[in-house]
């Protein structure tokens, strides 16, 4: 230890011995923050006299100073060594059994801090720590003294949970001092020995804990007295929490049991066997099956059970409940008993039946049959509590059912709704009845349970409420004018009505608007920021319900004028402020925005105000963005607001925003510019343009091509609306355009928009950007033989040859074709003269032709020359891969603008040329996927169908198996040309005794499934589980495909075979199983090598379980689920991984339910997180190792997210553990970092 840190402690533990209380606590407030310190090291007679001086400071006569030496515990142990740590435990072991009860206090205080802060990682300290204490406290447990013994189980419970697996070897002993607690005639003792009973059962073998549930339930069935029933029954449902998955074998014999007790006239004993019911569901979902029926009968009998009170004298008067203000709905206080304890057996069975329902969601349709008119009649429950939680059980209800947006992606069953959904549209008119008095009541908990209810059943049945605004409305209006509501009851109902508004269409509001708008606007005054801002966002969505300009919106004979006044002016004065807060300042601009775009024609003499605040805005960095996006909606608005005031303004400062470094701000600022350009190019000058685009250049690049695809947008609309603000700037942002064509990160929508602007371009005859200038640019980086250094210079290239990605090809081919398309009379010529060059060219060049020409010969009939098909399949024969493949892609091209002329030639090559096979396929493929897109692409292909079909079944079954993929693609895309005729044909060829027809025909169906509806779906969904049914095949590589094939159904339109997944996923599950028989050993010289040619099967099984969680979830068994997802948890790397991301995903999608598996999961992490790979592996073996634990700690990350893991003993201590790691912390650190930043990088273009 250095010197001035041993004087340093050396003057505090003399000062700690001064007779001034004072002195005494500050040197041990000092020495606290010392041991604070991660620099201090102490020596070993330094740390002698420390802890002996902290432990006689426990005895201190002073209770601060005592206070403060039991914190200094602590930090202590762990800057001392081992043998310091049992003397402290040692002298706290004993200080409990003192005579003087402060001591104890304090020292039992003492004893709970230094385990907390016990390490778990540590090698020996906290084992050894665990023995010395567990004896002394078992020894302490059968003490006579009362407040000793409820202190020994209060720290034994704490020992049990944090270290429990330390504990085992003395569970017989401590089992000895347990058990006889049970009967003790203190209930505080009885309920502490349940919580350390049910700790120490999670590590208990299984004669331990058989032996304890054995005693419980010999003790149920011949019980002593009625405490002891109690005491039992308390102790089983405490146990089935912690170790409920153990319980399983003892359900049969415990269910009997609280079926018989629960007919007791006994108010807390029918309350405890509620709560065992609730536990045995929660933790045993598969041995309690057999009772749920029971559990329901008990539940619904005992949620009406209130014995003191009559409800039938308050089912009249509920008619006139809104009558008046005066008339409430039954005040829970007015009849509530100290003595009447029956509320709790009703609560205990309000929150059975929530557990029920969202563990049980293949029961859904049978709860809205019984128990969702029970839960609905009960609404009218007199205690606030207990009513809590029956709106709560009743949300859960909600929740589990599927909404109409579901079923309305399901095209076939668009024309009826049934199940769970029809249960619930019939049930509204009961539901709204129920709540419609209880949005009155005084009780503000009961108001919010209303609003929560309300609102699950917009998300499961959107614009459900539109008939019953009329009961809904005063409501909403009674929270809102109520002066006893508090801020969050009034920021609940705003956002109700948020929702109602969305939720439905415009004119079922109108009765409602002359009560809801000045309602509104009184709250937009409200002092409290949050409510008025929320206030703001209603105004908002009302701007739109009150003149709707959607081109679907119903015409109505509303009088919208009548309140514009009304909404501009509280708006306005809401705008002018600027010493309000941040948000509402953002949404009064929103407002505002959403108000001049709805009604600006209705305020024209209100604009000159209105406008110049909006540029004041943008001048503000603090309101900018907000200021753009409102604008934004009024440049869009149909009603063409007059923005000349402000556009010479606006565009300039628009042009500055490009230049700042944010993201949202620079893509909202080029969609503004773009609808200005649109709507207003005739009000402005193009030079006030040429202020905005000139800093358009550096935003056109692949480092964020979303940015670049608005800013290629906005390019395209000037070149067509005012090319004139081109002239003088094209060269700057043309040369960004070469740039980003050579990316190879361009595709998709971007490339789209890159070939529009081309097009945009070449017709605007402007100097520079004509077709042969535009076309040699394009070229000039390819053909570096025939383009001079100027020109590649001019293209953004420098003036050696640029090695290119093979996309820059494509992307340039496509750009030339676009440019192409505007001059038609080039086409031949220049596909004429790429054809004489490709004799003259290297590979790279030859590539970039045949692409050229494929795409020129896409748009164009080029069948006028003669040599063009020989001279592409000539290229067949080169050298280069990639010389072969553009030149597939080119023939397939060219035949799409020359089907007639080409497609003989492509089918009779395929039947001569069989080495050729592969190749003119692909150019086969390429023919059908061009065509089948469009009408006139399907009129094209239709008569050619019957010899396509011919000769591709001719190839089902050919040696190379990529070659049999493309067949299969093709089968599939031309199955949709002519459904009716030919998915029976490969219906009939399914029956094939050849696997490799088999695998081909199971193969190609995926092909004929896509995420849009098809004319298909109907005759697919038919006949879809003929071909799924290949799961079954005896033929490993056939089963591979059916499993490929089912995750595209349930990945791109899960209608198909949502009625299958009961057939379906028996056979998924056998497929992530290991196979033995699939398992063989490969001699590689001396070495054996083990080869699983199951791999791939459970690879794709796995991946369409990732699937359903996505999209079927709610037609699968959970914890049947579960199950295979926890055994691919110890699994080969790959399907680990995937795993990993399904663990992630299920604590998001079903929390509940994997809290029931909590534990299994963080042990199987656990596992994968500790271990450590053999030190002569390979670099390959590390960095799998490395990837598992970052997969296992993501996983990690989002269980420890799900409400109420926190108190899963086995995840805080592996949290722990992996803080006192440092590996596992650095990574575990770094993924709760990326995973905040994720979610606040994401940018919505939100333009409501």
């Amino acid at each position: 230890m250095a010197s001035h840190q041993y004087h340093q402690i050396a003057n505090l533990l003399e000062k700690m011995t001064s007779t001034d209380k004072d002195f005494r606590f500050m040197a041990t407030n000092d020495l606290m923050t010392e041991l604070q310190k991660d620099s201090i090291i102490l020596d070993d007679e330094s740390e002698k006299k420390v802890v002996r001086m902290v432990l006689k400071l426990l005895e201190d006569k002073n209770g601060e100073v005592q206070n403060l030496a039991v914190k200094c515990l602590g930090p202590l142990v762990n800057k001392v060594k081992e043998i310091q740590v049992e003397t402290i435990v040692d002298s706290l072991c004993a200080n409990m059994m003192s005579n003087t009860e402060q001591l104890r206090d304090i020292s039992s205080i003492g004893l709970k801090t230094v385990i907390a802060e016990l390490p778990q990682s540590s090698n020996s300290l906290a084992p050894n720590v665990c023995q010395r204490i567990t004896g002394k406290l078992s020894t302490a447990i059968e003490k006579e003294d009362v407040s000793v013994k409820l202190e020994s189980l209060d720290i034994l419970a704490d020992l049990l949970s944090r270290f429990g697996e330390f504990l085992v070897p003395f569970h017989s002993t401590i089992l000895k001092a347990l058990m006889p607690q049970l009967a003790s005639s203190r209930q505080a003792v009885r309920k502490r020995t349940i919580v350390a009973l049910s700790f120490l059962l999670i590590q208990a073998n299984s004669n331990a804990y058989n032996g304890v549930i054995d005693h419980l339930l010999d003790g149920l069935e011949n019980p002593s007295n009625p405490a002891a029933i109690r005491t039992y029954i308390q102790c089983l449902a405490s146990i089935c929490r912690q170790a409920g998955h153990r319980l399983c074998n003892h359900i049969d014999r415990s269910m009997l049991l609280l079926s018989q007790y629960s007919q007791r006239d006994d108010d807390e004993l029918r309350e405890f066997c509620l709560q065992a019911c609730e536990a045995f569901v929660m933790r045993c979902p598969d041995a309690i099956n057999p009772h749920i029926p029971m559990i329901l009968e008990l539940c619904l009998n005992y949620i009406t059970y209130d014995p003191n009170y009559n409800y039938e004298t308050d089912d009249g008067d509920t008619g006139n409940a809104m009558d008046t203000e005066d008339d409430e709905y039954v005040d829970s206080e007015e009849y509530s008993d100290d003595d009447d304890m029956s509320w709790k057996v009703r609560r205990a069975a309000a929150k059975c039946l929530e557990v029920l329902i969202s563990t049980r969601q293949e029961l859904i349709e049978d709860f809205y049959r019984s128990l969702s008119p029970a839960l609905i009649a009960r609404f009218k429950e007199r205690e606030e509590n207990v009513k809590s939680d029956i709106f709560h059980a009743y949300v859960a209800l909600l929740k589990n059912t599927r909404s109409t947006d579901d079923v309305a992606n399901d095209h076939d069953s668009m024309d009826q709704v049934s199940g769970p959904t029809s249960l619930l549209i019939e049930q509204l008119p009961l539901i709204v009845k129920a709540i419609q008095p209880l949005m009155r009541e005084k009780s503000m908990k009961t108001r919010q349970d209303c609003f929560l209810l309300l609102r699950e059943l917009l998300n499961s049945l959107p614009g459900a409420l539109g008939p019953y605004l009329e009961s809904i409305v005063p409501g909403i209006s009674y929270s809102l004018n109520d002066k006893s509501s508090t801020s969050n009851m009034k920021i609940e109902s705003l956002g109700f009505l948020y929702s109602l508004l969305q939720g439905h269409p415009p004119h079922v509001f109108h009765p409602h608007i002359p009560s809801l708008v000045p309602l509104v606007v009184t709250s937009v005054f409200d002092p409290f920021y949050k409510i008025a801002t929320e206030a703001l966002l209603v105004l908002q969505q009302l701007v739109k319900v009150i003149r709707p300009l959607e081109p679907n919106a119903a015409k109505s004979e509303f009088d919208a004028p009548s309140f514009v006044g009304q909404v501009y002016s509280c708006t306005l004065q809401k705008l002018k402020v600027t010493d309000v807060d941040q948000e509402v300042k953002e949404r009064a601009i929103a407002c505002m925005g959403q108000i001049i775009a709805n009604m600006g024609d209705m305020l024209q003499n209100e604009l000159a105000v209105c406008l110049p605040i909006f540029m004041e805005r943008l001048k503000n960095e603090v309101t900018r963005l907000s200021s753009v996006k409102a604008l934004t909606l009024i440049a869009a608005s149909s009603l063409r607001i007059d923005l000349t005031p402000i556009l010479h303004d606006v565009l300039p400062a628009l042009g500055t925003f490009l230049r700042k470094n944010h993201r949202a701000l620079k893509l909202h600022s080029l969609d503004l510019i773009n609808k200005i350009v649109i709507n207003y190019s005739s009000n402005f000058e193009a030079n006030l343009l040429q202020t905005a685009i000139v800093e358009i250049p550096p935003l056109i690049s692949d480092s964020d091509l979303h940015v670049a695809q608005y800013s290629l947008t906005l390019l395209s609309t000037v070149a067509r609306r005012q090319p004139q603000a081109l002239v003088g700037i094209h060269e700057q942002f043309l040369r960004s355009v070469l740039i980003l064509v050579r990316s190879p990160l361009l595709q998709g929508s971007a490339l789209n928009c890159t070939l529009e602007l081309f097009q945009a371009l070449v017709q605007t005859q402007l100097t520079g950007l004509d077709y042969h200038s535009l076309v040699s640019k394009l070229m000039a980086p390819v053909l570096a033989g025939n383009g001079d250094a100027n020109s590649r210079a001019t293209a953004g290239a420098p003036s050696e040859v640029v090695q290119l990605h093979k996309q820059a090809y494509h992307s340039s081919a496509k750009c030339i074709a676009a440019l192409t398309q505007q001059c038609p009379q080039v086409a031949t010529p220049l596909a004429t003269k790429l054809i004489t060059d490709l004799q003259k060219r290297n590979d790279t060049e030859i590539i970039f032709c045949l692409l050229t020409i494929g795409e020129i010969g896409r748009h164009f009939d080029l069948s006028s020359i003669q040599v063009l098909p020989q001279t592409i399949i000539e290229c067949f024969g080169a050298t280069s891969e990639d010389v072969k493949a553009a030149a597939s892609h080119a023939l397939g091209a060219v035949s799409v603008g020359s089907l007639q002329t080409y497609l003989p030639l492509i089918l009779h090559e395929i039947e001569v040329q069989p080495k050729r096979q592969y190749l003119l396929l692909h150019s086969l493929k390429e023919v059908i996927s061009s065509l089948s897109v469009s009408p006139s692409g399907l009129a094209q292909l239709l008569p050619s169908v019957p010899s396509i079909w011919a000769q591709l079944f001719k190839h089902c079954e050919c040696s190379e198996e990529g070659s049999r993929n493309v067949v299969a693609e093709c089968l599939g895309k031309l199955v949709l040309v002519n459904p009716d005729e030919l998915l029976p044909q490969l219906q009939q060829a399914l029956r094939s005794e050849s696997p490799t027809m088999r695998t081909v025909v199971v193969s190609s169906v995926k092909f004929t499934i896509s995420d849009q509806p098809q004319p298909i779906d109907a005759l697919l969904k038919q006949n879809i589980g003929e071909f799924l049914f290949a799961l079954r095949d005896p033929e490993p590589q056939v089963r591979r495909v059916a499993l490929v094939a089912f995750n595209s159904a349930v990945h791109n339109k899960p209608s198909l075979v949502r009625d299958l997944l009961p057939t379906l996923l028996p056979w998924l599950y056998s497929e992530t199983k290991v196979k033995s028989e699939l398992i063989r050993e490969v001699e590689m010289g001396p070495f054996k090598h083990t080869v699983d040619d199951g791999l791939d099967i459970r690879k794709a099984a796995f991946e369409c379980m990732y699937t359903l969680l996505e999209q079927g979830l709610d037609r699968v068994d959970v914890m049947q689920f579960l199950d295979h997802v926890q055994a691919g948890l110890c699994d080969h790397y790959d399907i680990k991984m995937l795993t990993y991301l399904m663990t992630a995903r299920l604590a998001i999608l079903c929390p509940d339910k994997v809290l029931l598996r909590l534990d299994q999961f963080i042990q199987q992490l656990r596992d994968t997180c500790t271990h450590k790979v053999k030190a002569n592996s390979v670099k390959q073996e590390y960095e799998k190792q490395d990837e598992l634990k970052r997969s296992a700690l993501r996983a990690v990350s989002a269980l420890s997210q799900i409400p109420k893991a926190n108190k899963n003993q086995l995840l805080v201590d592996f949290l722990k553990s992996i803080k006192e790691t440092p590996e596992l912390n650095k990574i575990f650190e770094y993924i709760q970092k990326d995973s905040i930043t994720g979610s606040s990088d994401i940018i919505v273009m939100d333009q409501s």
